[in-house]
């Protein structure tokens, strides 16, 4: 029996390192390597707009040419648009989603030039085939004498553009090491890109970007398998970001910047600490409480509450979950459910003592008695969390999912860890004086 506790005590004592480890500030690394398998990862706490700072953006799409029950499935489709051109850039832990009928809002921390945000969002990339115009205007030299040619002279357009492109990648020049870029059509695409070099056999076929011509390579045979590529002057940084830009596809609506947000990284830090100050001074409060009047049990709920803080942090940052204010909110809440499963425990506890009962029936009394309201209550509030992180905006959403790990993870310590420091002491002469328990009358009897 006590060999199990003993070995309880060993793991809950090994969790605790490893969590403290974990929610060490300034971001912790675990590497290993085993056989053939390397395992690396960092556990950074990912902080909110609110928190860092970052750009607040607010775009209206225009829905006046997509019909009344299309809207909807626009507004998804163009919020989806762009949340992949955000996350192709890696900005980390954007916000994206639809307001009302016609409204994104996007949230990108960490981002603080807001040019740089629309121009991110809202640019893109046209991209079109053309071929050679058959009748060319009478070319003139001007008043120099030279000869100046226009492109759209030159070059006249096609059915096919960048809508019937499946993706886009790069590659890399055997001979030279230029960055090149591959485009892959899909079916139609490839149907409208093989007429069109067979048409164009030992001639050029122009291909543009936003109307400026990047390459325009002789056709020598008809192309059936859907594969273009485009060679320019490009740096790798400006090849990779068009193919970025390419893959992200079109908007499905056409969309305008109505509101722009700039959130100061100052008034981030100032949240922050103002948050973790809440924090402290609200868990110093409830320590105090706990200790004055619990006694010992109520000594051993604090080292319970701290290890449950260490794992609340710990599983943030595993999960790579984003805090924000409401989110902190959350988790100082959850701590208050964390203390009121304890109380209820501990309550029970005393009424057993104040029977009569040996110090080990009523700890074990007092757990089983408290279980059932423990249960119910922590349950009843997790699916309130369930409902509001399903139906509620990202920042309901925040505070939801930090309660709902909350409340699951202070059951473990309510239960288990506390519990388990209370069967360890049982039986020790520390446990002979009455007035640890906050039982005004106990006899060493009871003990």
């Amino acid at each position: 029996m006590r060999k199990g506790l003993y070995f309880k005590f060993l793991l809950i004592l090994l969790l605790a390192l490893a969590s403290f480890y974990i929610a060490w500030p300034g971001g912790s690394k675990i590497s290993l390597k085993l056989l053939k398998i390397n395992f690396e990862k960092q556990f950074k706490l990912n902080l909110g707009l609110d928190l860092q700072g970052g750009t607040h953006l607010v775009y209206e799409g225009d829905l006046k040419d997509i019909e009344e029950g299309a809207r909807s499935d626009a507004m998804n489709s163009a919020r989806d648009v762009i949340e992949r051109r955000v996350n192709a850039f890696g900005v980390s832990e954007p916000v994206v989603q639809v307001s009302g009928s016609n409204r994104i809002i996007v949230e990108l921390p960490g981002v603080k030039d807001i040019n740089e945000a629309i121009k991110l969002i809202g640019q893109t990339p046209f991209l079109e085939f053309r071929e050679e115009n058959p009748n060319p205007p009478q070319i003139t030299p001007n008043a120099a004498g030279e000869i100046i040619l226009d492109e759209n002279q030159v070059f006249i357009p096609t059915t096919l553009t960048g809508k019937e492109l499946e993706r886009a990648s790069l590659e890399f020049d055997q001979r030279t090491g230029a960055p090149n870029i591959v485009l892959q059509f899909d079916a139609e695409g490839t149907k409208k890109f093989s007429d069109i070099t067979a048409k164009n056999v030992n001639k050029r076929v122009g291909i543009f970007l936003d109307g400026q011509l990047l390459s325009a390579p002789v056709v020598n045979e008809a192309i059936t398998n859907g594969r273009a590529l485009i060679t320019g002057q490009f740096s790798v940084a400006e090849a990779k970001e068009l193919v970025t830009r390419l893959n992200s596809g079109a908007l499905p609506v056409p969309i305008k910047l109505i509101q722009q947000q700039n959130v100061g990284a100052t008034l981030g830090l100032s949240s922050v600490q103002k948050s973790v100050a809440a924090g402290l001074i609200g868990f110093a409060v409830i320590a105090a409480f706990m200790i004055i009047y619990y006694r010992l049990p109520g000594f051993l709920a604090v080292i319970a509450l701290t290890i449950y803080a260490l794992i609340s942090l710990a599983v943030f940052k595993t999960l790579g979950i984003t805090l924000t204010l409401a989110g902190i909110a959350g988790f100082i809440l959850s701590i208050g459910m964390a203390v009121d499963a304890n109380i209820l425990i501990f309550e029970r506890m005393k009424e057993e003592l104040r029977r009569g009962k040996t110090l080990d029936n009523a700890v074990e009394e007092g757990f089983r008695r408290a279980w059932l309201s423990v249960r119910d209550s922590n349950f009843s509030s997790l699916i309130t969390t369930f409902i509001l992180g399903y139906f509620g905006t990202s920042i309901i959403r925040g505070f939801a999912v930090t309660l709902s790990i909350g409340i699951l993870i202070s059951m473990f310590t309510a239960i288990t860890v506390t519990r388990t420091f209370l069967r360890l002491l049982v039986g020790h002469n520390l446990l002979v004086h009455h007035w640890l328990y906050g039982v005004p009358k106990m006899s060493e009897e009871n003990l």
